[in-house]
């Protein structure tokens, strides 16, 4: 879809960005404010795979969860149109990032503390089980380019609440409450 015709079918916003950067809550906020409904592709693979993403992390590793949370996100853009939240890694799958070309995503940037304020250190998050701090700053040299690549807005979490957050989202993509 190019930027010159109007929306078609997908998602109103997709929101990406690393663990704590409040893409559940922000999201919820982004679909009472737009009437839509909001749907978390972490949620999406839990209910398929009938268990946490942690243990599908240990029982079957992280290759084959990011497989599975591809097709989560191209059944997600194909089929829901209101707000999409995607797990923090979603971006590391070449695949992913490509669905994500050219539709209205965007990163919401967080500063480590309050990162770690938001998450928790004793958060089930797979890839932050050991030293988190050391392994979110580590996360995030790699995967800030990636969120940057995919995001048509980037919005800095710092300073606001959801609220704000949401009102940053719908003005950077230029959208209108309902």
């Amino acid at each position: 879809m190019s930027a010159g015709r109007p929306r078609e079918a997908g998602p109103a916003v997709v929101l990406v960005g690393p663990p704590g950067a409040g893409k559940t809550t922000v999201g919820a906020v982004l679909a009472r404010r737009l009437g839509v409904a909001l749907r978390d592709t972490d949620a999406d693979i839990e209910a398929a795979a009938g268990k946490a993403i942690a243990e599908i992390f240990v029982d079957d590793g992280e290759p084959h969860f990011r497989e599975l949370e591809r097709e989560a996100v191209r059944a997600a853009l194909a089929g829901h149109d209101g707000v999409l939240s995607l797990g923090g890694g979603a971006v590391m799958d070449a695949g992913t990032r490509e669905l994500l070309a050219g539709l209205p995503v965007v990163f919401l940037d967080v500063a480590l503390a309050d990162a770690v304020k938001r998450v928790g250190l004793d958060a089930p998050r797979p890839l932050l089980a050991v030293n988190p701090r050391k392994q979110w700053r580590t996360l995030m040299e790699q995967r800030r380019p990636l969120y940057t690549e995919v995001a048509r807005a980037v919005v800095d979490t710092a300073g606001r609440d959801p609220e704000e957050t949401a009102q940053a989202v719908l003005d950077a993509l230029e959208l209108k409450d309902t």
